[in-house]
């Protein structure tokens, strides 16, 4: 982002712009090639551009070591995790971007870069898929979290925390993921998938009306995944038709099976046919019922895949095993 005629930052930097911009680079000898490949605002990013970027990236892989995705911080967690259902080579695929763009005094862009240029040269962060480097944190793809709107530590893994981090220039990952969640089949984006949160009061009137029109929904539940009573009758007969997935608001924890028995209690809802996301939260279950769906996966694919990824059952029951290197 830099400075436009009309007030406020806009899109304006390009990738070389970018790198020119980051000090000590040419000290690490690592050979940098760049490509612009959309110049929008990361709100702005559809998951057409994150199926292109995942192409993309894998014509690239046979000749790097890795590959670092600049981008806006908006979608970082979302495209974040897309991508690493997509990747399926060694290589790490590092997400990064700024909170203070370059007209503010530090502004944090060039040090992330570095970053995460460092963390994708790196041998010791192959086999672990998509990763997000932010403020010298390096973040699994799958557990990171945007949590404000102007900090520049925003990005945390409420869930098991940073994978490890950047000191003096040299990643140091702390704890590593032990097996990856590749969907090995090529996917569109013609696929729509809500996600609704739960508030005080709900009745079924906005349920039901965004149930007529999407693919899948997600449900962001109170606490360990709980809805008001009255919700209850139209989330059985939407699930019956449509796959409802059932994630917490609270954004960290799993939601619970078997401790809550009351109607519109996670273990009510259960048996009653949603799916549980675990421990993703709500954005990134949207994500994989959406990257699921548009792989045409049927039902029982769903729920092995959301009982793996989100940690309620073994991970060797994702239903397309992979080894640490995401090959099939």
């Amino acid at each position: 982002m830099s400075n436009s005629s009309g007030g406020g930052v806009v899109p304006a930097l390009s990738a070389h712009d970018l790198l020119a911009a980051v000090p000590g680079l040419a000290d690490t000898d690592i050979t940098v090639e760049v490509e612009d490949f959309r110049r929008v605002p990361g709100a702005s990013l559809t998951i057409a551009d994150i199926i292109a970027l995942a192409s993309a990236i894998g014509d690239r892989l046979t000749a790097v070591d890795g590959i670092v995705v600049v981008q806006g911080t908006d979608t970082i967690e979302e495209t974040a995790y897309l991508l690493d259902l997509l990747h399926p080579g060694p290589q790490p695929v590092v997400v990064t971007g700024a909170m203070r763009n370059p007209t503010l005094a530090g502004a944090d862009g060039p040090a992330n870069i570095l970053a995460a240029i460092q963390t994708a040269a790196s041998a010791k962060s192959r086999n672990q898929g998509a990763l997000v480097v932010f403020n010298d944190e390096i973040h699994a793809a799958r557990r990171v979290r945007k949590t404000h709107t102007s900090s520049c530590g925003t990005f945390q893994s409420s869930n098991g925390g940073p994978l490890g981090y950047l000191v003096e220039g040299q990643p140091r990952l702390l704890n590593q993921l032990t097996h990856r969640t590749v969907i090995p089949h090529k996917i569109t984006a013609d696929i729509r998938v809500a996600l609704l949160p739960i508030t005080l009061g709900d009745d079924d009137i906005v349920v039901r009306s965004v149930a007529d029109h999407v693919d899948g929904l997600v449900i962001a539940g109170f606490g360990a995944g709980h809805v008001p009573t009255g919700l209850v009758p139209a989330l059985e007969t939407i699930c019956a038709r449509i796959p409802v997935v059932l994630a917490s608001r609270t954004g960290g924890g799993a939601v619970l099976s078997t401790t809550y028995g009351f109607s519109g209690s996670e273990r009510d809802l259960l048996s009653r046919g949603l799916i549980s996301a675990g421990y993703l939260d709500p954005i990134k279950a949207r994500i994989l019922l959406l990257t699921l769906l548009a792989a045409h996966c049927d039902r029982p694919t769903i729920a092995a895949a959301f009982g793996a990824a989100g940690g309620d059952t073994d991970a060797t029951t994702w239903p397309w095993p992979t080894d640490r290197n995401g090959a099939l």
